[in-house]
């Protein structure tokens, strides 16, 4: 088999037995004949040794998953268990800072552009130093120095510069413009980027923390924290060490302020130590720090970190902290550069609490630099007040400026003129101030404060807050205050100040004026404030709000004016008059006498909106039962004269159930009410029937499919055999169906109604389209097609279509029940209930769920006889072998000849069926529920809830889309399949 390679070919010098990668494939372990585990990167770069040599081969080596953990197996059946440490190899100046990756690479990130830089030397990197533009590289047999190409100081494009290819030995290492520092406990080397020693120092003991704190190339300057807790300060040129002062235990960690005055010292005991560096005296310490950093951009900050909590602090100021987590190294600006475990990253910090801190002290130069450095508008923005309210106009120019209010520096720029004119009345500033900062009552005491009492009134004046203006005129002239007062109103009203001028005509105690102008300009808040505070002896400032409060429509507020007044006949007319009838009725209520001037206007308004169907409501709610028939028979009748039938059906639905309530109310009209409710009923269905054929032989189109106009036609057919209404003419209706029975293939019915038309007056326009027809049936078949012949669902027997029956079964007598669209019979078969069995028992039985007994789960058995001569086998369809208890129901009735049988359930029954298949329509009291059952229950029927009226679901949905309601009864409201369990919902 043959191979590819894919790496670099490298002699590892032994004979290797065990390969196995190490922390997800970054490194391998690699054993052998050398007797020790290697770690090697997967380049194959060796890093070091998993633990000591040990005493044969090494022939298996394995890392534990997700984990440091190392196994090594040897030849002598030993087993050693090793954890690897990797240690932390970094450098920080300023905003740049280089870490190791992977052990071989260096990471370069700038912590304020975010930017990274990848440098690769393919050997175990054991110390980074950084500077300005220099980095240096410890590799265990040299150092590569590397330089910054770019001149730009966001450049992050290093080049090799210098190698020093010497096997160096350091604890810290340090790099500058042009020099290398080692640090080995107590000696400091300094060698030159060659590699060649150019001076060294020795302290008295162990040298805990070096930073570079800047200097000329070659003259750098190095701060040492030692053990013993001295400081000291080496330059790179000079071989004498200068001490800067001793603290009292061992250094952790120091930074040098920016102009290099002040120095803040960890030491071991976690405190923090600020000191003068000149005077080497110890300005203040805080506790609790394990790192320090001085703000690069402000000398009088810094921050230091300890026990996750993050302290700020400014000049002499209290500590400002807040939680954080890892060591605070550098703070440049209001970026703090973290270091947590092994990441850094970059926290903006907002310096608000410092920046404060010196505006409590009224330091606003001080807090402007902070502010510079980063806080929020919201700060800004204080920072420029309070500077204003100081008169430090430079401060809060520069804070404005930053901001963008423009109209505070006109103001500021306002003041600084009047300066250079030789104003120098610091009061007078702060009162002009607060007048442009909306603190007006403040400004005027100033200003009184200063004898400007004028200042004061042509402020309020200016404002248009005369009241306030009045507590300056007694100083400016003494005359009479209230004819000042309506001057000044006058004054108002010709500036069109109209408000002002109807607050001081009612401060002089002119209240009709004040009234006028206050209604003329439709000011409600104010003129029902001023009706509720005149007197109820003021009856005519009281009727002169009330009258503005009519016209402006407000007559919530206008009640309570005349409510004042006690005069409650107003208040009737004014709901009257605006047609808010519910306040009207709910007052009559208390005040019966006023009973005929609501009622009257209200059926008149009634009449006017076409609202019959709520004027007959209204007059049924006052007790006037008489005048609510008669107005809605009238329009009944108005209806069927001028032809609107599906008006004339509608008007009659609500008539019967207006009947259907007085029912439930009256026990002593019970009787007669549910009779008429079902006659209404009936004249409802016909001229809603009617309306469609009538309009078939008036209009030239018709959205009516021929089988539909047919089931119409035939529906009114027998609905009109023993009732004649009004308008509904007989021949439209044989006609039409005469005319649809010829096209759909129904001759015998056709010759049959076509010889009943000639009976008939025949308008002279049908007379030859009457005859010709007549003649031409009579070449066809005189039988009807059986697709056209109704079927009775439960008994199955096919109905002739002309019968001398109504729309029922000819066979059992059983009503057929129709879609109220296309008036087609639906496969449903009413049923009634046993006795006993109440509605809503009833509908909880048939909720409930069918329980399973031994008998559902026979099956149908089959019949089989035989003889000497054949042998049958044929399946048992006796009615005793129907499991379906209401099926068995439907076949067992006797035919009694006229008289109708309906189909009664028992409770076990209404139990045994199913919830989809059943409708129930759910009629009012006194009327009791009717309960159909779908005999084709994939056949989808809807029922409207208002009128339970049944429909084919795409009939009914059709309807609902165009004209927005129920087509019978014109009700909006949510229409089901079926009360128990929806067969479709709209």
């Amino acid at each position: 088999m043959g191979g590819k390679l894919v790496g670099k070919e490298r002699n590892i010098g032994f004979d290797p037995l065990c390969v196995s990668y190490f922390n997800r494939g970054e490194y391998l372990l690699i054993g052998g004949s050398n007797r020790v585990c290697t770690l090697m990167t997967r380049d194959g770069i060796k890093l070091g040794t998993v633990g000591d040599e040990q005493a044969s081969w090494v022939l298996c080596c394995s890392a534990r998953p997700d984990s440091s953990f190392v196994a090594i197996g040897c030849q002598d059946g030993t087993i050693a268990y090793y954890q690897l440490v990797f240690s932390i190899v970094h450098g920080l100046y300023k905003e740049r800072y280089a870490f190791r990756e992977n052990m071989t690479d260096v990471i370069i990130h700038h912590l304020l552009t975010d930017q990274k830089v990848r440098i690769k030397c393919r050997d175990l990197i054991k110390k980074i130093a950084i500077y300005k533009h220099r980095l240096a590289v410890q590799l265990p047999e040299r150092v590569v120095i590397y330089e910054l190409h770019s001149g730009d100081s966001t450049g992050m494009l290093y080049r090799s510069k210098e190698k020093i290819n010497q096997k160096l030995e350091c604890n810290l290492l340090v790099v500058c413009t042009r020099h290398l520092v080692l640090c080995q406990e107590k000696r400091l080397q300094c060698l030159n980027f060659e590699g060649v020693k150019e001076r060294e120092w020795v302290m008295e003991s162990p040298i805990r923390y070096i930073k570079v704190v800047g200097g000329p190339p070659g003259r750098e300057c190095l701060l040492l924290g030692l053990k013993n807790g001295q400081v000291w300060k080496i330059y790179l040129d000079n071989a004498f060490p200068v001490s800067l002062l001793k603290a009292s235990s061992a250094i952790r960690c120091l930074d040098l302020s920016a102009s290099r005055k002040k120095l803040a010292v960890v030491d071991e005991n976690n405190q923090c130590l600020v000191y003068d560096v000149q005077k080497k005296e110890l300005i203040f310490q805080e506790p609790n720090a394990n790192s320090v950093a001085w703000n690069s951009n402000c000398e009088e900050m810094l921050c230091f970190s300890g026990n996750n909590i993050l302290s700020i602090k400014a000049s002499k100021f209290p500590v400002h902290q807040q939680k954080f987590m890892g060591f605070v190294v550098g703070l440049c600006g209001s970026k703090i550069f973290c270091l947590h475990v092994s990441t850094m990253s970059t926290v903006e910090v907002p310096l608000s609490a410092p920046m404060y801190q010196y505006l409590e002290k009224k330091m606003f130069w001080e807090a402007y630099k902070i502010a510079c450095l980063g806080v929020t508008d919201g700060d800004w923005e204080a920072l420029a007040h309070a500077a204003l309210e100081s008169l430090d106009f430079h401060v809060a120019r520069q804070a404005f400026i930053r901001i963008k209010d423009l109209k505070y520096l006109e103001l500021i720029n306002e003041f600084q003129e009047r300066q250079h004119r030789g104003e120098k009345d610091k009061e007078l500033f702060v009162a002009d101030i607060l007048a442009f900062c909306c603190k007006f009552k403040e400004a005027a005491h100033v200003y009184q404060k200063c004898r400007q009492e004028q200042k004061a009134l042509n402020m309020y004046t200016d404002l248009r807050m005369f009241d306030l203006a009045q507590e300056f005129l007694g100083s400016v002239d003494n005359v009479d205050r209230r004819a000042l007062i309506r001057k000044k109103a006058d004054w108002a009203k010709n500036i069109n100040e109209s408000r002002a001028a109807a607050e001081m005509y009612l401060s002089a105690g002119d209240t009709q004026r004040a009234i006028e102008i206050i209604g003329e300009n439709g000011w409600i808040d104010m003129l029902v404030d001023v009706g509720r505070r005149l007197d109820k002896a003021d009856q005519d400032g009281i009727g002169l709000v009330a009258q503005h409060l009519c016209r402006l429509k407000q007559l919530s507020y206008a009640t309570e004016m005349y409510r004042k007044l006690g005069d409650e006949k107003s208040i009737v007319q004014l709901y009257v008059q605006a047609r808010e009838w519910k306040e009207a009725f709910s007052l009559i209520e208390s005040h019966p006498e006023f009973n005929d001037l609501v009622y009257v206007q209200y059926a008149q308004w009634l009449a006017e909106s076409d609202k019959f169907a709520g004027a007959q409501r209204a007059f049924h709610k006052a007790g006037r039962l008489d005048e609510a028939f008669q107005v809605l028979h009238q329009l009944t009748l108005n209806a069927v004269n001028e032809s609107r039938f599906q008006d004339a059906g509608y008007y009659y639905w609500v008539l019967a159930r207006q009947c259907l309530e007085i029912a439930n109310q009256d026990e002593t009209q019970k009787v007669e009410m549910i009779r008429k409710f079902y006659e209404h009923e009936k004249y409802a269905c016909i001229y809603y029937a009617y309306n469609t054929i009538q309009k078939y032989l008036n209009e030239p189109f018709t959205s009516y499919m021929p089988e539909a106009l047919f089931n119409i036609s035939r529906f009114l057919m027998n609905e009109t055999k023993d009732v004649h209404p009004k308008g509904v003419s007989q021949f439209a209706i044989l006609y039409t169906l005469a005319k649809q029975a010829r096209n759909l293939g129904a001759y015998k019915l056709a010759r049959q109604v076509l010889e009943k038309i000639q009976s008939l007056h025949v308008p002279l326009r049908f007379q030859g389209y009457v005859g010709l027809s007549a003649l031409m049936v009579h070449s066809k078949p005189y039988h009807d097609s059986e697709e056209m012949l109704p079927m009775c669902y439960r008994c199955s027997t096919y109905n002739p279509l002309m019968t001398s029956t109504a729309n029922c079964c000819t066979n059992c007598r059983q009503p057929f029940v129709h879609s109220f669209v296309s008036f087609e019979v639906l496969p449903l078969v009413e049923f009634q209930l046993e006795s006993g069995i109440s509605d809503e028992e009833a509908v909880n039985l048939i909720e409930a769920p069918t329980p399973v007994t031994e008998e559902t789960n026979q099956t149908r058995g089959w019949l089989q006889s035989e003889s000497d001569t054949f042998q049958t086998i044929q399946f048992d369809e006796s009615p005793a072998d129907i499991k379906d208890p209401f099926t068995a129901r439907l076949m067992n009735f006797e035919n009694l000849g006229d008289e109708f049988e309906p189909v009664i359930v028992s409770q076990a029954t209404l139990q045994a069926m199913e919830p989809s298949t059943i409708l129930i329509c759910r009629w009012p009291p006194p009327l009791r529920y009717q309960f159909y059952r779908n005999l084709l229950p994939d056949l989808q029927i809807t029922l409207c809830n208002s009128c339970n009226k049944v429909f084919h679901v795409d009939d009914f949905e059709l309807q609902v889309l165009q004209k927005g309601h129920c087509p019978f009864c014109r009700s909006t409201t949510q229409h089901s399949g079926n009360e128990v369990n929806e067969v479709t919902t709209l």
